[in-house]
């Protein structure tokens, strides 16, 4: 039997519906997206546009059309960050940012963007304060995530969201940690624009992403990062202004954003507030159950976080505890660095980073305590240590 708690990295398994969608999608509505056209083509274009529907209201946007389908959540920050970016713009964001804005951040130095870096306090938390010092007349966007993918600390993003609009810079929040497992619309962050990921508390499968629009980015303020055909019939040589199309150039992911309409689907037939509260038990449980194992440490001790919590244990290499959970009690997690060496470096978890648990929607509470009790038997025969 295998107990999964790496649901921070991908959702596992996915809901029956989303696999049912995916298999059946392509015979089905095998067209390209294209309104108007043959029925196979509409049919297509119809699916993506209730996922579209279906994601807008889940986050409080008016306008469906300021959905964009991405390939990642990494696509959807890449999108934003160097389509708002260029030559004098200063950008402001956090130690505690994943590989997938630090990096295009970093690759932008090359045109003229500078970056400010703010640290991270010892709970896992950013002081706004700290974002404001960072502030500069020429801050065109400050980044922060809602939650930490090392420690689920969730932070004050409204609260940066306000400073930074006070000094007219625009925000763009990465929840890939909390899309689908904390309640939150772009006005209750105060947020411009916010990535996503499909394939991890939406549960929809991998290649599937999304970046919302808010109402103050304007579409000549966001460059697109390809140019090709789209969804609609459009003549001319240039790419079209209109929304969605404007950042939708060629084919989208077809079938995955399908599979994705079925898992938003699933999860508002579930009860949007039964699986968060779930999600928040198990996390609870398993924090509680860490707490009390002596020679484990959390990383980060934030009181609201994601549906996951990192450690380090004493005696152990992160990655080498990870391989033993797995081959001695069928426990698969996280462990490393997590795609954020950065805020692995600054919360003391580098070179090695943390061992990461992330329960889900089918962990039961007697999974939790396998784990738990696996940990504690561990501790008790450490391995090699650096």
């Amino acid at each position: 039997m295998v107990s999964y708690f790496d649901n921070a990295t991908t959702s596992w398994p996915k809901p029956e519906p989303v696999l049912r969608t995916l298999g059946r999608f392509l015979e089905d509505a095998s067209g390209v997206p294209r309104r108007p056209s043959h029925r196979l083509a509409v049919s297509t274009w119809e699916a993506i546009e209730r996922t579209r529907e279906r994601l807008a209201a889940l986050f409080g946007l008016a306008d469906a059309r300021r959905v964009i389908f991405t390939a990642s959540g990494t696509d959807a920050l890449n999108l934003a960050i160097k389509g708002l970016l260029g030559s004098g713009d200063h950008a402001v964001t956090t130690a505690l940012e994943h590989a997938a804005v630090r990096r295009p951040l970093r690759a932008l130095e090359v045109v003229g963007v500078t970056t400010t870096v703010v640290r991270v306090g010892p709970s896992g938390i950013v002081d706004p304060d700290d974002v404001r010092r960072a502030l500069r007349p020429n801050t065109r966007l400050v980044v922060v995530s809602h939650a930490s993918n090392v420690t689920g600390a969730v932070q004050p993003v409204r609260e940066i969201a306000e400073l930074a609009h006070a000094h007219g810079a625009l925000v763009l929040v990465d929840a890939g940690q909390t899309a689908g497992a904390l309640p939150f619309t772009l006005d209750d962050l105060e947020a411009d624009l916010v990535a996503l990921s499909g394939h991890k508390w939406l549960f929809g499968p991998p290649g599937t992403g999304a970046l919302i629009l808010g109402p103050r980015v304007e579409l000549s303020e966001l460059t697109p990062l390809r140019e090709g055909a789209t969804a609609s019939d459009y003549p001319e040589i240039i790419q079209p202004w209109s929304l969605p199309e404007r950042y939708e150039a060629g084919t989208v992911n077809t079938p995955g954003i399908a599979a994705l309409g079925a898992a938003l689907e699933w999860r508002a037939c579930l009860g949007a507030e039964t699986l968060r509260e779930r999600l928040r038990q198990l996390t609870d449980r398993l924090t509680s159950g860490l707490a009390h194992i002596p020679g484990v440490e959390i990383v980060g001790q934030a009181s609201e976080r994601a549906p996951l919590v990192s450690c380090v244990v004493q005696g152990w290499r992160p990655a080498d505890f990870g391989a033993m959970l797995e081959s001695g009690y069928g426990i698969l997690c996280g462990a490393g660095l997590h795609g954020a060496a950065e805020a692995c470096r600054a919360l003391g978890a580098f070179p090695h980073g943390t061992v990461r648990f992330s329960p889900g929607w089918s962990t039961s509470d007697e999974e939790v305590d396998h784990l738990l009790a696996a940990v504690a038997e561990l501790v008790r025969a450490p391995g090699r240590a650096d």
